[in-house]
Order: C-alpha cells, then structure tokens, then sequence
C-alpha cells in the first residue's frame, strides 16, 4: 500500500525558495522515493540523529527532504523541510542550520 505524501507549511515555504525546475526534480524524487518505502536505508535515504527537524535524510544531488513517517490511522510521509547542501553548509529557507 502506498503512502500518502504531506507537506508541512514550512515545507511549502521551503519548496517555493527554488526555481520550477528544481521544484519539480525534488517533486519528483519524494514521489518516485517515498510514496513505496520510505523507511528503506539506502545510499540516499538514511535515519539521522536526534535533531530538531526530523528523523530521516533524504539527498536529491545537493537537495535534502527531511521527513517523518507514520503508520496510524494510515501510511503517511510527512514532509517537514527542504534544503539545499552545498559542501557543509545546509540552507532551508533563508537560514543556515546547523544538525
């Protein structure tokens, strides 16, 4: 059964910062990704640490989609934040986060 994919607000937000082609390649690659297995480890999707923003890592080239994932009432995705990670350095929104 597949999951619903959420996004937050703040995701929202997140989302329109990026231009319509890259709006699309992440659009895509959360669809393509998360809509069967989200909570598969591969090379690309990975747990992360306990950090403020959420518990798994998604990278897209230098995108990353930060998501949660339920199980009840239904499977859903739930998009938390989107950035863009430049050597060390992860940008969401107009900030620099630190994780």
């Amino acid at each position: 059964m597949p999951y619903r994919i959420e996004y937050s607000p703040d995701a929202e937000k997140h989302l329109r910062m990026f231009t319509a082609r890259e709006q699309g390649i992440i659009l895509d690659a959360v669809d393509t990704r998360l809509a069967h297995r989200p909570m598969t480890e591969t090379r690309n999707q990975k747990p992360m640490r306990p950090n403020p923003l959420a518990p798994w890592e998604m990278r897209i080239g230098n995108f990353r989609v930060f998501y949660d994932v339920t199980h009840s009432p239904e499977p859903c995705v739930y998009i938390r934040a989107v950035g863009i990670k430049r050597h060390n350095i992860l940008r969401i929104g107009r900030k620099v986060i630190e994780l």
